[in-house]
């Protein structure tokens, strides 16, 4: 591997972490658990941000770009040794995922299939029979023609998850502060940071992990990363999940079904996705449990119960998806001379367990990680903004 030309550092660290998000959390335990000095800073609580209004779907399946595909295959696989590893109640479940089409998707999700199986993701088509069992407790039309299996992907319980990456940091000596940052100051002597109530606090590092917020602040330091961020109707950040609390099911695994993606929650509750829904939420008028769009979920949730008269309850959540301008993660030091390490990324809870060790290991060693090298925040430079969205345009974004 290749040195990243980074300034000569101490043998012991202080970094200081900007963003208690899943990425960040992922960081901190990681650098504490070797003995570095860690302080997290966020300016609402730990996993408030988009972590709380995540899907939390681990998966490779949409990832067209080869570096990113990989990227999220090492943090699906990363998320199977770290669950060995993790105190507290399993957070991280390998229940697989199913997809089934209808008459306008068939094509794609045949042409998906067979790319990911030349790819040697494991993909497979299922009968509805088979995907009944797979589920559980939900009914899948029997005149579906296809249905696709991935059982390499999972899901997440966020809350649970940063809970548990929080309490093994803090076991090791990571500090957790509440305090909103609004400034970064990067001098040769080292690293500060200041917060909204004018405490400064000193380090070794800074890591910029503060999802949507990421842009103003890296500026504020002469760092640019491009990122999406528009928060009104119709924006790309802007996403909503419904969450189910009846009825209780026994679902098994994440699925995907032509206008709602569910996975299981705890206590046999249920999260509801309609990405279709999105372009009509308002966040400056956030959408009421009574109004068009919770009927439309519940609606579509009840063609899928197995007692189709049982009236669901679901809660809505509006969610900001932490978007870099071109969609693929962003983790790396602007230049050879910066103190400050940006860490972003719209695929945070797939990533969050492969990037915590990678990210930790280049600010302690020094040492290029191959699987970041494509992601450096360098790649912006010189490269006008509507290039970047444009290249954009391209992906998938809510599906990821």
């Amino acid at each position: 591997m290749s040195s990243v030309p980074l300034p000569e550092r101490k043998c012991h660290m202080k970094v200081i972490i900007i963003g208690a998000g899943v990425l960040g959390v992922s960081v901190a335990r990681h650098l504490a658990v070797v003995g570095e000095d860690v302080l997290l800073l966020d300016q609402r609580g730990v996993g408030t941000g988009t972590t709380a209004t995540s899907f939390a779907w681990t998966n490779s399946s949409r990832k067209h770009d080869p570096d990113y595909h990989r990227l999220n295959l090492a943090g699906m696989e990363e998320h199977a040794r770290l669950a060995e590893q993790l105190p507290g109640v399993p957070s991280h479940f390998r229940s697989g995922a199913l997809q089934w089409a209808d008459s306008s998707s068939e094509q794609w999700l045949a042409s998906n299939v067979e790319r990911l199986q030349s790819l040697g993701y494991p993909a497979q088509w299922v009968s509805p029979e088979e995907a009944t069992r797979i589920a559980g407790d939900l009914r899948i039309p029997a005149t579906t023609a296809f249905i696709a299996y991935f059982p390499s992907e999972g899901y997440v319980l966020p809350d649970l998850f940063v809970g548990n990456l929080l309490a093994d940091a803090e076991q090791h000596g990571a500090k957790c502060v509440l305090g909103e940052a609004v400034a970064i100051d990067d001098q040769p002597g080292g690293v500060s940071v200041t917060v909204a109530t004018g405490e400064v606090f000193t380090g070794d590092r800074v890591v910029l992990a503060a999802g949507r917020w990421t842009q103003r602040l890296a500026a504020g330091v002469g760092i640019d990363v491009p990122m999406v961020t528009d928060t009104g109707l119709g924006s790309q950040t802007v996403g909503l999940l419904g969450y189910a609390t009846s009825p209780h099911l026994d679902l098994r695994c994440v699925v995907h079904s032509p206008g709602l993606n569910l996975r299981p929650a705890a206590g046999g509750h249920t999260v509801l996705q309609a990405l279709d829904l999105n372009a009509s939420v308002d966040p400056a008028n956030p959408p009421s449990t009574s109004g068009n769009l919770a009927r439309t979920l519940s609606q579509r949730f009840s063609a899928l119960l197995t007692d189709p008269r049982q009236a669901p309850e679901i809660d809505l959540r509006i969610g900001f998806r932490s978007l870099p301008a071109d969609g693929h993660t962003v983790a790396g030091y602007a230049s050879g001379q910066s103190r400050v390490y940006c860490l972003v990324s719209h695929s945070g809870i797939t990533l969050a367990p492969v990037l915590g060790r990678l990210v930790a290991t280049e600010i302690r060693t020094d040492q290029e990680q191959d699987l970041l090298r494509a992601f450096r925040p360098t790649r912006f430079i010189g490269v006008r903004r509507s290039d970047i969205e444009a290249d954009q345009r391209a992906t998938n974004l809510g599906e990821q």
